[in-house]
């Protein structure tokens, strides 16, 4: 009768432990991820029971929640929401949240772990419950400019400072106005959703981080890092300089922006390629250098990586199978080559930072609602992607390609601005896109961009990157070094 007595008693205690772990593991490891998961559609009707924290920029609120006098108790609003609304996202009361209003949901809500205190204090002192305020990076002058300087264009603005990887602007257009999805009228959400994503336009999507176009030109940054990193090519490399090349094992042929030879002269130096962003001699210098070391200084500027800023960066990609002519195209940014505008600022970003590349962040910190900080982002590097050197010879290839080249459009008086255009091809009726990114002043970065227009025409019509995207990047950087 003992022996029994002791198996029941085992057995009992056991199962207590299993539930005990399991209880722990739940409230106490998985309790953010479970708070985040969009289908945990409980979490986000309690969260419209406590005051949402507010979402901050330069200590301004651009998403806060204000009290209203129905069963929600509280309504989101967002100050000049078409502006933000890449990063505020929203958060309707049907669906799923999104942007930040998802990405620190349980902060915001008050239902982090690093918040289980408050919430334990709030049910002794009988206080309203309330969330997390998030400080963002995002400097409100810097956001404007960049926002007008795009105009009606589809596209997008990303600045970034280079020594610590702060995202300091993020403009996507067309934009959206995050109000519209937050009313608490199911019938008005729904339309104004259904409205959105039948646009063709697509105004939801985020084009600064999640809308991947061939980078044409401005990839071959990428390519002279290679080049130069492999210790077996100097800016002063040269190649043969004819009018049209034929693809390897093709037929197709290719030719340089405007046509003709790359400058003068029966050679062309990697230098003057790069300064008239000529596309023949870079993808003979592609096809020497190769697809693996391409492929690999692709990767460690980070290309085929994923990125949380927390919100989630669709992965630029560098394809991982090339024939020979699809490794020509590689070379200025063409065949399956896509990035992020976010990426190619990153690009320009680790070379103004000497070659060292910073964890692109979104976030300064995280308030509690007495305003005290419970949790402040330091600058994290990432790696080192070249060497100091590598990154003062192509800063003063890409001074050159502005101050007497083909980004010439990017010039601003009394400031040295580095530089590189793109003009990218897309299937044969679509338009170009057009970019532009670089970094300035460039002895001293202290702003790195990147431009994406993904509607720029066709050449003969809006044309060239230096056309569009450079005196965008012009205006934007005049704005924020003049003031």
């Amino acid at each position: 009768m003992n022996r029994e007595l002791k198996r029941v008693s085992i057995v009992v205690m056991l199962m207590f432990v299993a539930l005990l772990t399991s209880t722990t593991i739940i409230q106490v490891f998985q309790a953010d991820s479970l708070t985040a998961d969009a289908r945990n559609t409980r979490t986000l009707y309690d969260s419209y029971s406590v005051e949402r924290g507010a979402i901050l920029v330069a200590g301004n609120p651009i998403a806060q929640s204000m009290p209203v006098a129905d069963d929600y108790k509280f309504q989101r609003t967002y100050s000049n929401g078409p502006l933000y609304a890449p990063i505020t996202g929203f958060i309707p009361i049907n669906g799923s949240p999104t942007g930040l209003e998802h990405a620190l949901n349980g902060e915001l809500s008050g239902t982090s772990n690093a918040q289980f205190f408050d919430k334990i204090n709030s049910l002794i002192t009988g206080q309203n419950a309330k969330g997390a305020s998030v400080e963002v990076t995002i400097d409100p002058a810097l956001q404007q400019a960049a926002w007008d300087a795009l105009g009606d264009l589809t596209g997008s603005v990303v600045v970034t400072e280079p020594k610590t990887g702060r995202i300091l602007a993020m403009v996507s257009k067309p934009g959206y106005d995050p109000n519209l999805l937050t009313v608490h009228d199911n019938q008005k959400v729904t339309d104004s959703y259904e409205s959105l994503v039948s646009d063709t336009s697509n105004p939801l999507i985020d084009r600064a981080i999640n809308a991947l176009n061939p980078p044409g030109s401005v990839f071959k940054l990428v390519v002279v890092t290679a080049a130069l990193e492999s210790g077996k090519f100097t800016p002063e490399s040269t190649f043969p300089n004819p009018g049209t090349f034929q693809l390897p094992g093709s037929s197709s042929i290719v030719i340089n922006s405007g046509g003709g030879t790359c400058g003068g002269g029966d050679t062309v130096t990697i230098a003057t390629a790069l300064r008239l962003s000529c596309n023949i001699p870079m993808a003979e210098l592609g096809l020497q250098l190769g697809d693996k070391a391409i492929r690999d200084t692709a990767e460690k500027f980070g290309f085929n990586t994923d990125y949380s800023i927390p919100l989630n960066v669709s992965q630029s990609a560098y394809p991982l199978e090339l024939d020979d002519a699809q490794l020509a195209l590689s070379a200025f940014g063409q065949t399956s080559v896509r990035a992020t505008p976010l990426q190619m600022a990153m690009v320009s970003a680790t070379i103004a930072n000497g070659g060292v590349e910073m964890a692109p962040n979104l976030i300064d910190q995280i308030l509690a609602p007495n305003l005290s900080p419970l949790q402040s982002f330091e600058p994290r590097t990432l790696k080192r992607v070249m060497s100091a050197e590598t990154a003062a010879t192509i800063t003063q290839m890409m001074v050159n390609g502005v101050q007497d080249g083909a980004a010439s459009n990017a010039r601003i008086d009394g400031v040295n601005v580095a530089g590189k255009t793109g003009t990218a091809e897309n299937a044969a009726d679509d338009p170009y896109t057009l970019w532009f990114t670089g970094f300035a002043p460039a002895e001293d970065p202290k702003y790195a961009i990147s431009v994406l227009v993904e509607d720029g025409g066709g050449l003969g019509q809006t044309g060239y990157g230096n056309l569009l995207a450079a005196p965008i990047a012009k205006q934007v950087l005049e704005a924020v070094l003049n003031k």
